[in-house]
């Protein structure tokens, strides 16, 4: 019985030695399993801060050109509205100059846009009942002086000599057939007139005049605003 004792006690024994190596060997690829994982743990965490570094960057950066954008459309538009004030500034002021240069303006337009002495021009209703016989005599009175021979300057003064002006000028007219007229329409603009001659018509509404200078002057107006 002693040996029987013996051989079990040494089992017993080998088994327990047996069963703590193994429990270090499974000690030591837990270890080794966990020491893996925090790394590799590590690495990806490291990973997923360096991609979201690199996404706040990249976003930073669109936000930044949108803003950047943005002001250059803000600035821009805010330049474009001073300038449509400073060419309304300039409309209105045509539009309301006093009378006498209102009508010496429009004098001068017609004479330049005039071709064939015969047009019509055509005025904004208001124009047309306070100005436009005026514009019409006027410019019709510089054609023919353009047309007709002068006096001289001694004869013209005299009595004598404004009934032979006047009989110059209205020969001429007949044998010329020099003569604007004023229209019996109207048309919606601010100022100026429009002056036709059977199917053509040009356009000297002081709203297209202005708009037309807008588009040759814009940009030396825009430097003598917004220069630095």
């Amino acid at each position: 019985m002693e040996g029987i004792e013996k051989i079990t006690a040494r089992i017993a024994q080998d088994a327990q030695a047996e069963a703590g190596r193994l429990l270090a060997e499974a000690e030591a690829k837990a270890q080794a399993i966990r020491a893996d994982a925090q790394a590799q743990a590590r690495e990806e965490a490291g990973g997923i801060v360096e991609r979201g570094r690199a996404a706040a960057a990249e976003r930073l950066e669109r936000l930044a050109s949108a803003s950047q954008m943005e002001r250059r459309k803000l600035e821009l538009a805010a330049k474009q509205e001073v300038l449509g004030e400073a060419f309304d500034l300039a409309l209105e002021k045509l539009c309301t100059l006093p009378e006498k240069e209102y009508i010496s303006l429009l004098t001068k337009l017609a004479l330049e846009a005039s071709a064939s002495g015969k047009e019509q021009l055509i005025f904004s209703q208001k124009d047309r009942n306070t100005v436009g016989k005026q514009v019409v005599m006027a410019a019709n009175d510089a054609l023919l002086k353009e047309r007709a021979p002068g006096l001289p300057e001694e004869v013209a003064k005299s009595k004598m000599g404004t009934l032979m002006d006047k009989l110059i000028h209205n020969t001429t007219a007949i044998v010329t057939g020099a003569g604007l007229t004023l229209s019996e329409q109207t048309r919606d603009i601010k100022g100026g007139f429009i002056m036709v001659d059977g199917d053509v018509e040009i356009n000297c509404a002081f709203e297209t005049l202005v708009r037309l200078q807008r588009e040759q002057m814009e940009k030396k107006v825009a430097d003598a605003l917004f220069q630095s």
